[in-house]
């Protein structure tokens, strides 16, 4: 009682107590995830001149992404489709506030009148209809919400769309060629000069001979930092561990599967003794006895020689009916087959047909018949045409409910398998002019078999298959593999070359992975790889281990890049041939003296060569490819003047000017203005979009959330 009354004195100063650790505990998580707008934070995706995407909303864009493309898109492309879909309206948007431009209801009346005008439903003797239109759109507002919000969408798409339009023509009202444009981009094409030059390729000199060093790498980034912005990347390096079945799994995979060809003794749970079961050469029903034993069904239907598995073709098609083969390996699985059937069928039949649907199947909407009367009406057609073959053409366009009634019911030549099992079955196992009725999912089938030809052997096979899979002890001895790699290589970051080398494992790098990318080189879609390798709590060197198909990898993070300028050594495979011909290129300058081209080519080892009819609108040089900085310095030469050497793309060229042929001057230079104008406008789309989203300042997100 002592005690507890202690206990209820210091009461007051244990709750006390209590509310500091959970307040430090509650200001910790915000301080930690920059403060007490966390919440908010935590759903936006991203922002554009500051506007939020929340991540809700543009999980719906997504969604809408996905139920466009469907299976043709992965998650990943869907979020990229849907992301610059926001970021086009969000600048777009501020543009069209900016400049004022609106489009009012009245606006919004005529492009409806537009799109619709030639639609029925909103059609009086063929004339549009402005009040059917109303009516039908006060109709969905009362009694169907959800089209009514789509019908909201539409117009909204369509207002959008007009606003587009008047913004991006705006833009092309201004953009105007001059005549003196014009006559600038005939001269461009048509100012034409012969020449003659000299190339001393940079191949001349042995790369060996050029030192590029990190710091001439690091000067040439700084002076172009433009061309070398970099985003985000990581490298890796992971070991696969694949689940896979070993030499004893198949081996004993193979055994279980030859133990079902014969009679074998099984104990019998219900009746607690031993019995004899038929195995699949002796069994009397050999379907059941697939469906029972098989990872694959069975399959009821004839095959041809090709159609068999290629290793054991030879072999199973030799076989005659209730002999057994096996087991083989086919296809991932191991397999026994036994001949259930031999028959003589047709490569190809030609057939005719007449369908007849009845109420309640997905292709008879409208149709009022019952099934018994549909059944009763295909019998007496069936009887019908049995008397009189001609007449399946006459009576199949008044009574079939399918697209070949316009051809009197007549389907053409066929494989086999192209059409439903029981239409399938009735036409290769028959006989030509065999006329009779089967039914399928879609109704009841008169058919004709008009021809059958090349009839050759085919057999049906019951065939017992089961999977090719690691055993649990196989799978047990991987994960224990994968289990002490990782340990190993997670007590010393250094070590995951030499751990792998160790047990002849072999390590993938995968290098410069963006933090939107979906996929590792082999490894196919891996988002939640590239997540942890972008997420700022994973640091150089860590290791993690990944479930994926087939079994583990093994992943270590070797470097992190983050935005701006590219690395070093990122930027040296690029960047160290750029340097390299630069040095060159004064070593070559040096060697050149004199202006006279023979001379030079001499004691370069090189030949003079000519080049006629240049342009600068395709700076090309004859047999030295494009050119464009030698020819500038070309086209602002005299006649008869040599330059001085030039610095190229493959190498030093020193240039005469043979011969120089104006232009012939035009009375009027409109067309070519008029050319230019065109070409113009027709990126104004492309130009000025990309133009508002480097202007714009954008937080992008998506990494943290897809």
């Amino acid at each position: 009682m002592a005690v507890l009354n202690k206990i209820r004195q210091r009461s007051v100063f244990l709750i006390a107590i209590i509310a500091l650790a959970l307040f430090a505990f509650v200001l910790a998580d915000v301080l930690k995830n920059g403060g007490f707008s966390t919440q908010k934070s935590q759903r936006i995706l991203g922002s554009v001149n500051d506007e939020d995407i929340e991540q809700q909303e543009f999980a719906g864009l997504v969604e809408s992404q996905t139920a466009r493309y469907g299976a043709g898109i992965t998650t990943t492309q869907a979020v990229n489709a849907a992301w610059e879909q926001e970021v086009r309206r969000i600048l777009l948007d501020e543009q069209y506030e900016d400049l004022g431009i609106t489009v009012e209801q009245d606006r919004i009346n005529n492009l409806l009148k537009e799109a619709l005008q030639n639609d029925p439903n909103f059609q009086n003797d063929g004339v549009f209809s402005e009040q059917k239109l109303r009516e039908y759109v006060a109709t969905l507002k009362s009694t169907n919400p959800t089209m009514y919000a789509q019908w909201v969408d539409y117009e909204k798409q369509l207002a959008n769309n007009e606003q587009q339009q008047i913004y991006f023509s705006l833009i092309k009202a201004g953009l105007n060629t001059s005549f003196k444009e014009g006559q600038m981009a005939y001269e461009l094409e048509n100012n034409l000069r012969d020449l003659e030059y000299v190339q001393v390729p940079y191949t001349s000199i042995a790369d060996d001979q050029v030192t590029v060093s990190k710091e001439d790498i690091a000067a040439y980034l700084e002076d172009h930092k433009s061309e070398f912005k970099s985003e985000a990347t990581r490298n890796l390096r992971y070991v696969m561990f694949s689940e896979a079945p070993s030499l004893s799994d198949e081996e004993a995979l193979k055994a279980s599967v030859a133990s079902l060809l014969n009679k074998r003794v099984e104990y019998t749970a219900a009746t607690k003794t031993n019995d004899t079961v038929n195995g699949l050469a002796a069994t009397t029903n050999p379907e059941e006895f697939v469906n029972e034993y098989s990872d694959l069904r069975y399959s009821d239907a004839y095959l041809f020689k090709n159609e068999l598995p290629g290793s054991v073709g030879d072999t199973l098609f030799g076989l005659n009916e209730g002999s057994v083969y096996g087991p083989y390996k086919d296809n991932g699985y191991y397999k026994i087959s036994k001949v259930v059937g031999v028959s003589q069928i047709p490569d190809s039949v030609k057939a005719s047909h007449i369908l007849l649907t009845y109420e309640g199947l997905a292709n008879a909407a409208s149709q009022t018949r019952s099934k018994a009367e549909a059944k009763n009406l295909a019998d007496s057609l069936a009887s019908v045409i049995k008397a009189t073959p001609s007449k399946l053409a006459e009576l199949a366009p008044e009574f079939s409910a399918d697209g070949s009634k316009e051809k009197g019911g007549d389907l053409g030549y066929a494989t086999k398998g192209r059409y439903v099992k029981p239409f399938n079955d009735f036409i290769f196992n028959g006989n030509t002019g065999e006329v009779g009725v089967v039914e399928s999912q879609y109704g009841y089938h008169v058919i004709k078999i008009d021809d059958q030809k090349n009839k050759q052997r085919a057999i049906k096979l019951a065939t017992v298959a089961k999977e090719i899979e690691p055993s649990q002890e196989t799978i047990n001895e991987v994960f224990n593999a994968t289990t002490k790699f990782q340990m190993a290589v997670s007590d010393d970051k250094n070590s995951f070359e030499d751990a792998a080398k160790a047990d002849n494992y072999t390590v993938r790098p995968v290098n410069s992975i963006k933090a939107l990318d979906e996929t590792l080189p082999g490894q196919g879609s891996q988002r939640e790889i590239i997540r942890w390798a972008f997420n700022e709590e994973t640091k150089t060197g860590d290791v993690q281990r990944f479930n994926v198909e087939g079994g583990y990898l093994v992943v270590q993070l070797t470097a992190k890049t983050e935005k701006g300028l590219m690395p070093v050594d990122q930027a040296s495979p690029r960047v160290t041939p750029i340097i390299r011909n630069e040095k060159k290129a004064e070593l070559i300058k040096k060697k050149i003296t004199g202006k006279d081209l023979n001379a030079i080519a001499s004691a370069n080892n090189v030949s003079v060569q000519t080049s006629n009819g240049v342009n600068l609108k395709n700076p090309t040089l004859a047999g030295a490819g494009t050119e464009p900085k030698v020819m500038g310095i070309a086209f602002g030469l005299d006649k008869g003047s040599v330059s001085n050497p030039i610095a190229g793309d493959k190498g030093v060229y020193v240039v005469k000017v043979v011969n120089v042929t104006p232009a012939r001057k035009l009375d009027n230079y409109a067309s070519f203005a008029i050319q230019k104008d065109n070409a113009d406008r027709a990126n104004v789309n492309f130009t000025v979009l990309q133009a508002l989203k480097d202007a714009a300042k954008i937080e992008d997100k998506r990494a943290d959330f897809y």
